[in-house]
């Protein structure tokens, strides 16, 4: 069995963002407020000896410029606080003032040169633009620099996208059930066709969810794509090459397969998506399944010791 278990899609609130982005009250909120005390019980019955934390959904992308900077700062710097009181539970994935794109830059690599973060996590959509944009690709171009990640994680789609899909069904499919895997999967193939992987050609992905749907449907993405735009490379190269995928939430044994046959074990990370999906759950399920202990063990921690530089 795997000698350490690193969960790293793991989800907290910061006291200054909590008042800035109205938090939904609730069980849930009161875990993603407890830093260390159900945090640690939590990881502690489910087996898992580090957490990589990441600032809640939407962190300080939909604030105005200057809040959204102040208050991922202040993240941040309460995140780091978090981790040298904990040291050998928790490590961290910087929170980025997007609506700023040139000072997100710059947190990026304050966070990673003088706080010790690993990367950085993106929380899907910016003020409702994706961050293929352009304006944007300053944090990609500093994360290649820096050779650390860029975490994508979902957020809620446009308004537009959920009144034509979700229609007198917005509350069982708009989230997590099929939204935010909708919104995600976006997301990164149009990283792909921007040409941001052609500028920066060493830059690194990160996507929960076993990829959202992406193993199953690259074959097909690609074989339509190729006639309808010429890349230098094709789009399963793309993905292959710059995208490593979380167990996050997708504790399936057959999409496992798909996306270890497709992507190859050494892309496969394991995450949990605390406090949305119990922990317990997730370290049962990959205890169980059924692959190599060589293959557990590189998914449970040997990937993300390996990207994350830990």
């Amino acid at each position: 069995m795997a000698s350490q278990i690193i969960a790293i899609e793991e989800h907290f609130t910061s006291p200054a963002l909590r008042d800035a982005v109205a938090p939904r009250p609730g069980p849930i909120q009161t875990m993603l407020d407890d830093m260390a005390g159900r945090r640690i019980k939590d990881m502690d019955e489910g087996g898992i000896d580090i957490a990589v934390l990441s600032e809640n959904n939407p962190a300080a992308h939909n604030l105005p410029p200057d809040k959204s900077v102040a208050l991922a700062k202040a993240s941040n710097d309460f995140l780091h606080e978090q981790i040298k009181a904990n040291p050998t539970r928790f490590k961290g994935f910087a929170a980025l003032p997007l609506p700023d794109p040139n000072a997100a830059a710059d947190e990026l690599e304050r966070c990673v040169t003088k706080l010790g973060m690993l990367g950085a996590m993106v929380m899907g959509t910016t003020q409702g633009n994706f961050i293929d944009d352009k304006k944007y690709w300053p944090v990609f171009e500093r994360a290649t620099k820096l050779d650390v990640p860029v975490y994508i994680h979902p957020s809620p789609v446009k308004p537009a996208v959920a009144e034509a899909f979700f229609k007198d069904h917005a509350a069982p499919l708009s989230g997590a059930p099929l939204g935010f895997g909708l919104e995600t999967l976006t997301h990164t193939f149009r990283l792909i066709t921007s040409g941001v992987f052609d500028q920066y050609p060493t830059l690194k992905i990160i996507v929960g969810h076993l990829g959202e749907a992406a193993p199953y449907t690259l074959w097909r993405t690609e074989h339509n794509l190729e006639k309808l735009m010429k890349m230098p490379k094709s789009f399963s190269d793309y993905y292959k090459t710059h995208f490593w995928l979380t167990t996050s939430g997708a504790f399936s044994n057959s999409a496992l397969a798909c996306a270890m046959t497709e992507m190859g074990v050494e892309r496969i990370m394991f995450a949990v998506d605390w406090p949305y999906i119990n922990n317990a759950l997730g370290t049962k399920w990959l205890k169980a399944a059924p692959i190599s202990e060589k293959d557990r063990e590189l998914i449970f921690a040997g990937n993300a010791r390996k990207l994350l530089k830990m």
